[in-house]
């Protein structure tokens, strides 16, 4: 992490390069926001639309300007229904205020005109819930996302797809073979490096990235899924509380360390209700993923 801030980029600088210029003020760490029950009520929060919004603007406050991303999970918010969709809004609005760049967890993935839809509701100009990257899932197939993708690029925002999930489920689609003998999760990473040709010949972080689990072995190298030549942020659920080692991440990301944005949700979270304490939490963790990653 740099001692000295660095301007801040325009917001209509492609996300990729808007992400590395954060993850080098702020250490490679997305901090996540998870209002569920077990996390809120632990807060001393009750678990209703109140709780809920108490929760998710203390975090606002506590990791605005103080970590290179935040990544509130969407499906936390939504079984509150509109209101608790408007608690969502509020918190991207708040982030975006403070200058800290926002994944949105939606994992969104469809065909045609739908996913035309999901674009333009969390990445398009005139979006109500206007992220500055979000989820996607590509197993209706890689090209199906396109509309999401392309808008993205012309909006300067992001998305990262799944590609190779802890989840022991996960493994039955990702690991899978195609006819060419690629592994599918190999050839999301072969597409996503194709979105980020021009980006990579200007020596820029691209803004299709991929989500891959630290906790996932030697899945990477036995599927032959080439993450530097991907050239995008790789978004690394696992460190913390879901087991990941130093070790684990740098033999999972070998090569690709400095594209991996590490995520941690409750192993930050656990140090609320407390402001102060979550900031320190977040900005500990920040420097701890700097280490392992030489960032």
């Amino acid at each position: 992490m740099s001692s000295e801030t660095p301007p801040r980029e325009p917001a209509d600088t492609p996300f990729g390069v808007r992400l590395q210029a954060a993850m080098a003020e702020h250490g490679p760490l997305c901090a996540g926001i998870d209002p569920h029950r077990g996390l809120v009520e632990s807060w001393g929060l009750p678990y209703d639309l109140s709780g809920l919004e108490r929760f998710t603007m203390t975090c606002v406050e506590a990791f605005g300007g103080a970590v290179a991303a935040v990544k509130p999970q969407s499906a936390f918010f939504e079984v509150f229904g509109a209101k608790g969709v408007a608690v969502l809004e509020r918190a991207l609005e708040g982030l975006r205020e403070a200058g800290t760049l926002t994944v949105l967890d939606v994992k969104r993935g469809d065909i045609g005109t739908t996913v035309d839809a999901y674009g333009e509701a969390f990445l398009g100009k005139d979006a109500p819930a206007a992220a500055d990257a979000i989820t996607l899932s590509p197993y209706l197939g890689y090209g199906s996302l396109r509309p999401a993708i392309d808008l993205a690029h012309a909006t300067g925002r992001g998305v990262l797809v799944l590609a190779l999930t802890s989840n022991p489920e996960g493994a039955q689609v990702q690991h899978a073979r195609l006819a060419d003998g690629r592994s599918v999760a190999g050839a999301i990473a072969d597409d996503a490096a194709a979105d980020n040709a021009a980006a990579r010949e200007r020596g820029e972080l691209g803004s299709v990235g991929l989500v891959v689990g630290a906790t996932v072995g030697s899945a990477v190298a036995d599927l032959g899924v080439d993450l530097p030549t991907m050239g995008g942020p790789i978004l690394a659920p696992g460190l913390g509380a879901q087991g990941a080692t130093a070790d684990d991440v740098r033999r999972v990301f070998a090569g690709a360390l400095p594209q991996v944005l590490a995520s941690s949700s409750r192993d930050v979270l656990r140090a609320g209700p407390d402001v102060a304490a979550l900031r320190a939490r977040a900005r500990e963790v920040a420097t701890q993923v700097a280490a392992i990653t030489g960032a």
